[in-house]
């Protein structure tokens, strides 16, 4: 594992390129940072001043290299670089409240932006008027939408929400995209159309983050209440949940077909797998910490440490995990959601980690990744 302090600012969310040699993440305001890897250091090439509201997604095009950006000002910006400057064009969101998550589909013709305005403003490019248009998902959408992942076919769009609900929707834009074929989620896929639902408010909460799959046959997402939940199309959409123990989760990532990585509020990421039968298990945490020596110190000793701190608890703030705050993001380093070797962390202590998925198995005793 290797770990780099970029600030002492919360990373709000990030971003890599497509051959991870640049980063851009936002340091809890209004700005991107771009760093650009050099040796073992981190240098910033860029920053990104356009919104006037703390941005609260990114989203980095690998193909097309554009950079997207939302924030809590209701705007949306796609960033090209020309002559070594990035120049931001305007999105029309048409919303009134903030933006609160983005990605780009995986044929990078389109990207969704989730709100506080209870619906999905998916956009495309208007060549015509040479600015970015959407079109809104409301129906059935009751709350802020949290976060969002494309299914590989580039139509299918899960959407985590305020309001309980985890939820498919076709994002289907005739302008843009060729007729899709039928998948397991359906056949029919009209724009806004609701492909499946799941969770509801009689139990569960916030949903923080959602996954698809490699081969987009399976959909897994994190709540507020602990829980961590998996739907297979190829098990007659049957959910398989599992209420963990540990503070709640706040992302989410598949890094094989079967085997899910998720981190949050406990700092430390942890590994889920999806069993043939159709049943989630917790396998175990990732961050290993290393055995502090504790000395055995006197009770006159132990009591002129508490006087010199002027405190009455003997306790050691420096948390044993790699993460000495909340972590806000999980991102694939190297590899895909087929096979992943390497993912990456940021988090409120304004650090970013690099895990090693094959070296952690190696170390951690019964782990092995599916």
């Amino acid at each position: 594992m290797s770990r780099h302090q970029f600030l002492f600012e919360p990373i709000t969310c990030h971003a890599w390129n497509q051959d991870r040699t640049q980063i851009a993440l936002s340091p809890n305001n209004h700005e991107v940072h771009i760093y650009k890897k050099s040796g073992n250091q981190w240098i910033k090439t860029h920053e990104l001043k356009e919104h006037n509201g703390r941005i609260t997604g990114i989203d980095w095009a690998p193909q097309s290299d554009r950079i997207v950006t939302c924030g809590a000002d209701r705007n949306a910006y796609v960033w090209s670089q020309k002559d070594g400057v990035w120049k931001p064009t305007l999105v029309i969101l048409r919303i009134n409240r903030a933006a609160t998550f983005v990605k780009w589909s995986p044929q990078e013709n389109k990207f969704a932006v989730g709100s506080g305005a209870r619906l999905i403003s998916v956009c495309y490019f208007e060549g015509e008027n040479d600015w970015w248009v959407s079109k809104h998902i409301k129906k059935p959408i009751r709350s802020t939408i949290l976060s969002l992942d494309w299914h590989p076919n580039n139509v299918l769009l899960a959407a985590g929400s305020c309001d309980f609900k985890c939820r498919v929707f076709s994002a289907y834009i005739k302008e843009v995209d060729t007729k899709p074929a039928a998948t397991p989620w359906g056949s029919k896929m009209p724009f806004g159309q609701v492909m499946a639902e799941f969770g509801g408010a009689s139990s569960g909460g916030w949903v923080h983050s959602v996954s698809f799959s490699a081969t987009g046959n399976r959909l897994a997402w994190v709540s507020h209440d602990s829980t961590v939940s998996v739907v297979d199309t190829g098990r007659n959409m049957t959910v398989s949940q599992m209420k963990t123990e540990f503070l709640p989760l706040l992302s989410v990532i598949f890094v094989s077909e079967t085997s899910i990585v998720a981190a949050g509020h406990d700092c430390c990421p942890m590994l889920f797998v999806y069993d043939d039968r159709g049943s989630l298990n917790y396998i175990s945490k990732l961050d290993i910490p290393k055995q502090s020596i504790q000395r055995n110190i006197s009770a006159m000793q132990r009591f002129h440490n508490l006087d010199r701190r002027a405190t009455t608890e003997d306790r050691n703030a420096t948390l044993e995990t790699l993460h000495q705050n909340s972590i806000t993001q999980v991102s694939i380093y190297e590899g895909d959601k087929r096979d992943c070797w390497k993912f990456c962390t940021t988090g409120i202590d304004g650090a970013m980690t690099i895990w090693d998925l094959k070296t952690l198995e190696s170390s951690i005793q019964g782990m092995r990744i599916m």
